[in-house]
């Protein structure tokens, strides 16, 4: 299928980004850092995957969507294959700052094209599929790199390589835009689309970004060993691929902006449950229900943003997704400190941003067609 492309995108991004999580003692031991030293690696991929990703949607869209995309994914299988290759630290990290600057040209663009190629009345479902995907990348991204490091950490770099090569030779569908237009930068930044952005940034940040605050507290509450842990974790990228077609369809139903308080709402039950759960498999099954809250959070964001893009789809998705990991970037260093404060304290403050935030910085949707150009048809 033409989109198929599109979602494979979704779940590589990602998952480039998290691999080395669980492969973080083997890096040191094979550059000679340590651990906590390895750990650098992901906020190597990270920062500049979001920082970037600020005016790449923009550029994309001047560019070309397609042209962009598949040097961008050269560029990524440059990167990957540099890490593999790399003899020193500061050369593996140097490609881990390549792949996420390569990123940041793929995913706000694909999700440009996703809405162009999408009709309308199945604008929700699409978006959730590509959301869910995303997600899956996220949460398989430790367990299968953990499994490539018991062989090689540098089989799952290959890997992603391997991948990036198919999807650059895939493609993606050719937009359509006016000639002579040239996408401006401060259509990407209209004060609904900062609001919009600041949404997804507290949603994924207070959600799916509270994977480490899980983790810590299944660890000291309930003395889970890492593999147990990951597969807890694991729940919430698998619940969200899951039900991708109803979270979808209820963003078509009952419209993106109130899905997006549908999900804020069951966030801060989510929430308050796996801070306070007082059994294992609560915590768990709570935590799967996240993944349901935090799609539809993010898939009604990204549908709200398509159906007024200011004739600059992908910089508007650019802005969004850079504030949204951003949002997540920040959940660390900000609820570290005050988890060995308070743990209590720790799950409580981001339900109330949840609470607080997303009903007063959520915009009003329009109702308007997708993308930048005529009405798509379905299946284009």
């Amino acid at each position: 299928m033409a989109r198929s492309g599109l979602y494979a995108g979704a779940f590589l991004g990602p998952f480039g980004g998290g691999v080395t999580v669980a492969m973080l003692p083997e890096l040191g031991a094979a550059f000679g850092v340590s651990a906590a030293t390895a750990a650098s690696s992901v906020t190597a991929y990270l920062l500049p995957f979001a920082a970037a990703m600020l005016f790449s949607g923009t550029l994309g869209e001047r560019w070309g969507r397609r042209r962009t995309v598949v040097v961008a994914y050269a560029a990524y299988v440059v990167a990957s294959l540099a890490c593999v290759l790399a003899p020193t630290w500061e050369l593996f990290l140097a490609g881990r700052v390549l792949q996420g600057l390569a990123n940041a040209f793929t995913t706000p663009l694909l999700l440009a094209a996703l809405a162009g190629s999408a009709a309308p009345e199945r604008l929700g479902r699409a978006l959730g599929w590509f959301g869910s995907l995303q997600a899956a990348g996220q949460t398989s991204a430790p367990l299968l790199g953990g499994i490539a490091a018991e062989l090689d950490w540098r089989l799952a770099f290959g890997g992603v390589a391997a991948v990036a090569v198919l999807l650059g030779l895939a493609g993606i569908p050719p937009s359509e835009r006016r000639a002579g237009a040239r996408p401006a930068l401060r259509a990407a930044w209209r004060p609904a689309v900062l609001r919009a952005g600041l949404v997804a940034a507290v949603g994924w940040g207070c959600l799916a970004g509270l994977n480490f605050l899980v983790a810590l507290r299944l660890e000291e509450a309930f003395g889970l060993g890492s593999g147990p842990r990951g597969l807890v974790l694991t729940g919430l990228g698998v619940a969200g691929l899951l039900t991708a077609r109803i979270v979808g369809g209820a963003v078509d139903r009952i419209g993106p902006r109130r899905a997006v308080l549908a999900g804020a709402a069951t966030g801060v039950v989510v929430v308050v449950g796996v801070g306070t759960a007082p059994a294992v498999w609560m915590v768990a099954a709570v935590w799967a229900l996240g993944g349901v809250a935090t799609q539809l959070v993010l898939v009604g964001v990204n549908a709200l943003v398509l159906r007024d893009t200011g004739g600059n789809a992908g910089g508007s998705m650019s802005v969004v997704q850079a504030l949204r990991f951003g949002g997540g970037a920040l959940a660390p260093p900000a609820l570290t400190p005050l988890y060995a404060a308070d743990p209590l304290t720790a799950f409580l403050l981001p339900a109330a941003l949840l609470a607080a935030v997303v009903p007063v910085a959520l915009p009003r949707s329009r109702e308007a067609p997708p993308g930048d150009g005529p009405t798509p048809r379905a299946g284009a």
